[in-house]
């Protein structure tokens, strides 16, 4: 490992960083996404029906949306506690490296052990425990956002965390599809890559924070930190509102996706139209990700772009309310991508704008960090009871629309950011 640079730890960053920093950043974010979302896709649901054996998709939906509720709530504690505790930590390797190397290590190994489960309680213990590992690698690796990189930089990084993605969850699928087709080989295969692509980032340089620079670690002082009071910092609550309205509405628009087209629309080439919607809609997020958030820095705004983002969502989430067609959802696709790429770069670099405290910069991205993984971990089971309740598809997209124009509205309300 490099030597470790001992600096201002809690200082505002201005040097900014280099393109090798960048590379190792969104190569860290590459084995991320698809050691999280090849699962999410593919490998977990077909896992769960393999053992279930459901009557119906609403009965595997529900499953797997159980299976997923539970492993969010494992996310709600180890996204704020993995970051109070980088954000204390004095090792000579730096506050966030030993979480980046810890979370990844736990994350593989429970990936490895998920895919040897022939039972529903073998598979949601090792998916729980695996998504601990992405929370706790992901809540140290967000962190150094705030830690390294300048303000005027944070959208075209962000875009970085962003854009992989697309790139993941494609490369992913392919990899379990055409050349790992067995369950034990599909995960195995993404929790190699996800060690072998997270090691770069470990090589960069991180802060060391000295012993008696280190707040108290005590329980009560820990948990005393998670609350943040909105009326003490209404920007960083307006955010957070935020980011959890447009990341339900994003994942009611997305998750019962196939469903839709399967029985929403009739569509005999479901799986096959599903992955050009895909395609389609990672086009744009890479894009949206990349190019937004660069724009986003060069002309200093986040919270206009931030708005319009979600707003597309809503009117992408309309029309495949109100034109049900295959065609609709193909320029629906593309709106989405644009929108939620957009948001997701944008989102992130307003995100460490409205920090409280730079001492609790970990921490406080691990409760925003929260709102992106909580929803998209519950709203497989919501949206299948959207479905039944509202009487169909139109029902679940004209929801996703309002979350998303909600979300919209709550980012309109932060005033320190422009």
């Amino acid at each position: 490992m490099s030597t470790p640079t001992v600096v201002a730890v809690f200082a505002e960053p201005t040097r900014r960083v280099p393109g090798k920093w960048i590379a190792a950043f969104a190569t860290a974010w590459l084995g991320i996404w698809m050691a999280q979302l090849t699962p999410v896709q593919l490998l977990l649901p077909a896992q769960i029906d393999r053992e279930l054996h459901p009557q119906n998709w609403v009965d595997s939906v529900v499953a797997f949306g159980i299976i997923s509720g539970i492993a969010g709530l494992c996310a709600i504690v180890a996204y704020p506690l993995t970051g109070a505790l980088s954000d204390r930590t004095t090792s000579r390797f730096g506050r966030r490296r030993p979480w980046i190397a810890g979370g990844a290590a736990l994350f593989a190994v429970a990936l490895l052990l998920l895919g040897a489960q022939t039972s529903m309680v073998g598979i949601g213990v090792f998916w729980a425990l695996a998504l601990t590992g992405f929370c706790v690698l992901t809540a140290a690796l967000t962190a150094t956002i705030s830690d390294q990189v300048p303000v005027g930089q944070r959208g075209y990084v962000s875009g970085w965390l962003s854009a992989p993605q697309a790139v993941g969850t494609i490369l992913g699928l392919l990899l379990v599809t055409m050349l790992f087709t067995g369950t034990f080989a599909g995960y195995a295969v993404v929790a190699i890559l996800l060690l072998i692509l997270v090691i770069p980032f470990l090589l960069m340089p991180d802060a060391v924070l000295l012993p008696e620079q280190r707040e108290p670690i005590t329980t009560r002082g820990i948990v005393e930190s998670l609350w943040i009071s909105p009326r003490a910092y209404p920007d960083f609550g307006w955010t957070l509102l935020s980011r959890v309205l447009v990341n339900f509405g994003n994942a009611f628009g997305t998750t019962l996706l196939l469903y839709f087209l399967m029985f929403g629309l009739k569509d005999a080439n479901a799986e096959d139209d599903l992955v050009v919607l895909t395609l389609i809609y990672m086009v744009f997020v890479i894009v949206a990700a990349i190019f937004l958030g660069r724009l986003s820095d060069t002309l200093g705004r986040r919270k206009s772009f931030v708005f319009v983002a979600s707003a597309l969502q809503g009117v992408a989430a309309l029309m495949l309310a109100f034109i049900p067609s295959l065609t609709a959802a193909m320029v629906a696709a593309g709106l989405l991508g644009l929108g939620y790429g957009c948001f997701l770069a944008v989102d992130q670099a307003l995100a460490t704008q409205v920090l409280p405290d730079p001492a609790s910069r970990g921490k406080d991205l691990g409760i925003m960090n929260i709102a992106t993984a909580v929803p998209q971990a519950i709203a497989p089971l919501l949206g299948a009871g959207a479905v039944a309740v509202l009487g169909g598809f139109t029902g679940l997209f004209l929801l996703a629309g309002l979350f998303a124009f909600a979300g919209a509205l709550a980012v309109a309300k932060v005033k320190s950011v422009r």
